[in-house]
Protein backbone atom coordinates (compact mmCIF):
# COMPACT_ATOMS: atom_id res chain seq x y z
CA UNK A 1 0.00 0.00 0.00
CA UNK A 2 1.23 3.45 -0.55
CA UNK A 3 -0.59 6.80 0.48
CA UNK A 4 0.40 10.22 -0.47
CA UNK A 5 -0.23 12.49 2.23
CA UNK A 6 -0.16 15.38 0.60
CA UNK A 7 -2.58 14.44 -1.81
CA UNK A 8 -6.05 16.75 -2.03
CA UNK A 9 -7.83 13.20 -1.57
CA UNK A 10 -8.94 12.29 2.35
CA UNK A 11 -6.58 9.63 3.94
CA UNK A 12 -9.40 7.42 4.52
CA UNK A 13 -10.38 7.10 0.80
CA UNK A 14 -6.72 6.30 -0.07
CA UNK A 15 -7.31 3.42 2.95
CA UNK A 16 -10.41 2.47 1.18
CA UNK A 17 -8.64 2.49 -2.28
CA UNK A 18 -5.72 1.06 -1.53
CA UNK A 19 -7.78 -1.68 -0.28
CA UNK A 20 -9.69 -2.36 -2.64
CA UNK A 21 -6.74 -2.31 -4.83
CA UNK A 22 -5.02 -5.25 -2.93
CA UNK A 23 -8.75 -7.28 -3.29
CA UNK A 24 -8.51 -6.69 -7.13
CA UNK A 25 -4.62 -8.00 -7.60
CA UNK A 26 -5.27 -10.88 -5.17
CA UNK A 27 -3.06 -9.04 -2.25
CA UNK A 28 -5.78 -10.01 0.07
CA UNK A 29 -8.04 -12.84 -1.28
CA UNK A 30 -11.64 -13.44 -0.41
CA UNK A 31 -12.28 -15.02 2.47
CA UNK A 32 -8.97 -14.01 4.22
CA UNK A 33 -8.08 -11.72 6.66
CA UNK A 34 -6.57 -8.61 6.12
CA UNK A 35 -4.00 -6.18 8.08
CA UNK A 36 -5.77 -5.15 11.03
CA UNK A 37 -6.37 -1.31 11.77
CA UNK A 38 -3.35 -1.20 14.45
CA UNK A 39 -1.03 -3.13 11.96
CA UNK A 40 -1.99 -0.64 8.93
CA UNK A 41 -2.23 2.56 11.09
CA UNK A 42 1.32 1.53 12.56
CA UNK A 43 2.80 0.07 9.47
CA UNK A 44 1.86 3.72 7.46
CA UNK A 45 2.02 6.02 10.58
CA UNK A 46 -1.59 6.96 9.99
CA UNK A 47 -3.95 7.64 12.95
CA UNK A 48 -5.84 4.57 13.89
CA UNK A 49 -9.25 6.67 13.50
CA UNK A 50 -8.28 7.38 9.97
CA UNK A 51 -7.92 3.76 8.90
CA UNK A 52 -10.87 2.42 10.58
CA UNK A 53 -12.95 5.10 8.72
CA UNK A 54 -11.70 4.16 5.52
CA UNK A 55 -12.63 0.61 6.53
CA UNK A 56 -15.78 1.40 7.33
CA UNK A 57 -16.22 2.70 3.80
CA UNK A 58 -15.79 -0.97 2.62
CA UNK A 59 -17.78 -2.86 5.72
CA UNK A 60 -20.76 -0.50 4.40
CA UNK A 61 -20.44 -1.19 0.44
CA UNK A 62 -20.19 -5.23 1.89
CA UNK A 63 -16.28 -5.61 0.65
CA UNK A 64 -14.83 -6.72 3.70
CA UNK A 65 -16.89 -7.64 6.93
CA UNK A 66 -15.86 -7.31 10.51
CA UNK A 67 -15.42 -10.66 12.62
CA UNK A 68 -15.77 -9.35 16.67
CA UNK A 69 -12.38 -10.61 17.88
CA UNK A 70 -10.70 -11.72 15.13
CA UNK A 71 -10.43 -9.14 12.38
CA UNK A 72 -11.93 -8.09 9.23
CA UNK A 73 -12.39 -10.53 6.39
CA UNK A 74 -12.74 -9.64 2.37
CA UNK A 75 -16.60 -11.24 1.61
CA UNK A 76 -17.22 -13.91 -1.14
CA UNK A 77 -17.53 -11.71 -4.25
CA UNK A 78 -15.99 -8.64 -3.32
CA UNK A 79 -13.75 -8.79 -6.47
CA UNK A 80 -16.22 -8.65 -8.70
CA UNK A 81 -18.34 -5.59 -6.46
CA UNK A 82 -15.17 -3.64 -7.05
CA UNK A 83 -14.94 -4.27 -10.60
CA UNK A 84 -18.36 -3.84 -11.33
CA UNK A 85 -18.27 -0.01 -9.25
CA UNK A 86 -15.18 0.44 -10.98
CA UNK A 87 -17.02 -0.10 -14.55
CA UNK A 88 -19.64 1.95 -13.84
CA UNK A 89 -17.54 4.84 -12.77
CA UNK A 90 -15.50 4.43 -15.97
CA UNK A 91 -19.03 4.46 -17.93
CA UNK A 92 -20.16 7.77 -16.47
CA UNK A 93 -16.92 9.97 -16.03
CA UNK A 94 -15.49 8.49 -18.89
CA UNK A 95 -17.28 7.19 -21.54
CA UNK A 96 -20.75 9.11 -21.14
CA UNK A 97 -18.13 12.33 -22.14
CA UNK A 98 -16.65 10.58 -24.21
CA UNK A 99 -19.74 10.18 -26.40
CA UNK A 100 -20.83 13.04 -25.78
CA UNK A 101 -18.13 14.82 -27.27
CA UNK A 102 -18.15 12.80 -30.24
CA UNK A 103 -21.59 13.35 -31.66
CA UNK A 104 -20.92 17.17 -31.07
CA UNK A 105 -17.78 16.59 -33.09
CA UNK A 106 -20.07 14.51 -35.40
CA UNK A 107 -18.33 11.11 -35.13
CA UNK A 108 -20.72 8.17 -35.49
CA UNK A 109 -20.64 4.92 -33.37
CA UNK A 110 -17.98 3.34 -35.61
CA UNK A 111 -15.49 5.90 -35.40
CA UNK A 112 -15.23 5.78 -31.66
CA UNK A 113 -15.06 2.36 -31.76
CA UNK A 114 -12.13 3.21 -33.95
CA UNK A 115 -10.60 5.52 -32.06
CA UNK A 116 -11.00 3.12 -28.54
CA UNK A 117 -9.45 0.17 -30.39
CA UNK A 118 -6.19 2.30 -31.30
CA UNK A 119 -6.50 3.58 -27.73
CA UNK A 120 -6.40 -0.04 -26.42
CA UNK A 121 -3.06 -1.14 -29.33
CA UNK A 122 -1.21 1.64 -28.26
CA UNK A 123 -1.14 0.44 -24.83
Amino acid sequence: MKFDYDSATPLYTQVSNQIEESILTDVFKEGERIPSTTEISKTFNINPATVLKGMNLLVTKKIIEKRRGVGMFVLPHAKSKISNEGREQIFEKQIKPIVREAKYLGLDKSEVIQLIERAFDDE
